[in-house]
């Protein structure tokens, strides 16, 4: 293939639309350039808009019903205590790269949730922020690593103790992490063939939930800070990467930059097995005095029809007789429970009395597909202002500081969408109603590919 047919996606996890669009585009030079070089809009998330469904949705243009997992942790039976962390091998649908792999395309693929463990590719992949540390393989093939060692030095998937990690010391990981990512990028685009590349960027993820209350002062928990400006600057220090990264290729590289969510102030936590509790949904063997993480050991089942986990949105789990092992739902009663469900938790409040506009829908309803074994109700608190909490024993409904630690943002519904040839040009045209799904038959089209069966994404018009 020609250079002329190469395709680049730069992937910024967690980027705001209203950050890079609207408030900071000026200072963002070399974004600002791919943006008025092509098209731009707000680009829908997957429901849940959380990292690995969203990730994957993007790269297979299939809903989380399809892919059959709805988040990072997953019930893999209906055993209460059985819930497993998504990785690769949870992905059985044909990523954009497969796809391209089969018609003969080279790809470089760096970070994109969830490859790890890696699995082979036409071409050099670089796992992603799921790997546990550099002591397991993380490339496909497997020499790479040391390849990258030697070139780039000491490889990141992460920032470890995101959430507890002194500030200072967090900020410098940040951009360490970031700093060794683009090296890499750069290093692969120049030494090894390649028509499709991709990475993703974990940084301004971890940067948002560590820093927003500092920046947002309609936060709760916001106070004078010297660190006011670190997420800007952060920014400002990726699109410098971004620029060096876009000044290794042709002008005719077809540029995406993407995200797979947005984020927004965390204005609290509501604890969600504590109002099972309040509302006669969930029993205890025994009262739990202190702040407890739910575990099903605590849970009397033969008395408890609901339970909820917590995250930046709520997965509600009802103990159906028949599939759960203690279940007291007759089946014929279900829908019955989960619409009373739906009715009381859309009427929720907040601490002022000021309805909390809660979202609450049916997998259902929502997806394509049910793969695997999804929440009876996905919930997003406040419209995702709030996130869910799963401990118990906290005495109260509503929390101003997260329960697994420090945390000042929550994921909202919309992610950016960029994309342009790497030259300039005149455009600067906002695309509307774009969604995360549409990437994957988009990119495949750039390659003459038509959309796969069952791909629920619509081609953009770039």
């Amino acid at each position: 293939m020609s250079s002329r047919g190469k395709v680049m996606v730069i992937g910024l996890d967690c980027a705001e639309p209203s950050l890079v669009f609207d408030r900071w585009l000026d200072q963002l030079p070399n974004i600002k350039r791919v943006l008025q070089s092509g098209v731009y809009a707000r680009m829908r998330s997957s429901d849940p808009p959380i990292t690995v469904p969203a990730w994957a949705s993007m790269m297979t243009g299939k809903d989380p019903g399809q892919l059959g997992f709805y988040g990072f942790r997953n019930r893999n039976s209906y055993d209460y205590a059985d819930v497993g962390v998504v990785d690769s091998f949870f992905l059985q649908e044909p990523a954009v790269w497969d796809v391209l792999g089969k018609h003969g395309y080279q790809s470089i693929v760096i970070g994109v949730p969830p490859t790890y463990p890696p699995k082979p590719i036409r071409g050099h992949l670089v796992s992603c922020f799921l790997t546990p540390d550099r002591s397991v393989p993380y490339t496909y093939p497997s020499s790479l690593a040391e390849e990258i060692e030697q070139e780039v030095g000491e490889y990141r998937f992460d920032v470890t103790h995101f959430r507890t990690k002194p500030t200072g010391e967090l900020l410098k990981d940040i951009y360490e992490m970031t700093r060794i990512r683009f090296a890499v990028a750069r290093y692969l685009i120049k030494h090894k063939p390649w028509d499709f590349f991709m990475m993703v960027e974990m940084g301004i993820d971890r940067i948002h939930h560590a820093f927003w209350h500092f920046m947002d002062e309609k936060h709760v928990l916001h106070e004078p800070s010297s660190y006011k400006d670190a997420i800007f600057e952060y920014y400002r220090y990726v699109d410098g990467q971004i620029g060096e990264l876009l000044s290794c290729v042709s002008p005719e590289t077809r540029i995406f930059i993407v995200s797979d969510h947005g984020a927004k102030r965390m204005d609290g936590g509501f604890c969600i097995n504590e109002w099972l509790m309040r509302e006669g949904f969930l029993k205890l063997k025994e009262p739990v005095r202190d702040a407890t993480s739910f575990h099903p050991d605590l849970v009397d089942w033969k008395r408890t029809k609901a339970w909820g986990y917590g995250g930046y949105y709520g997965r509600l789990c009802l103990n159906v007789k028949g599939r759960e092992p203690e279940g007291v739902i007759p089946k014929k009663k279900y829908e019955q429970v989960r619409n009373l469900l739906i009715k009381k938790l859309k009427a929720l409040t907040d601490e002022q009395g000021r309805h909390l506009n809660t979202k609450v829908f049916k997998p259902t309803k929502r997806y394509a597909a049910i793969k695997n074994i999804p929440p009876d109700l996905i919930i997003y608190f406040g419209d995702l202002y709030w996130r869910s909490v799963g401990s118990i024993g906290m005495g109260k409904l509503y929390v101003y500081e997260n329960d697994t630690g420090p945390d000042g943002a929550n994921h909202d519904y919309e992610g950016i969408f960029i994309s342009a040839l790497n030259r300039e040009g005149r455009g600067g045209k906002k695309l509307e109603r774009i969604h995360l799904m549409d990437m994957a038959p988009t990119l495949l089209h750039q390659f003459g590919i038509p959309p796969l069966k069952g791909m629920r994404g619509k081609i953009i018009p770039i």
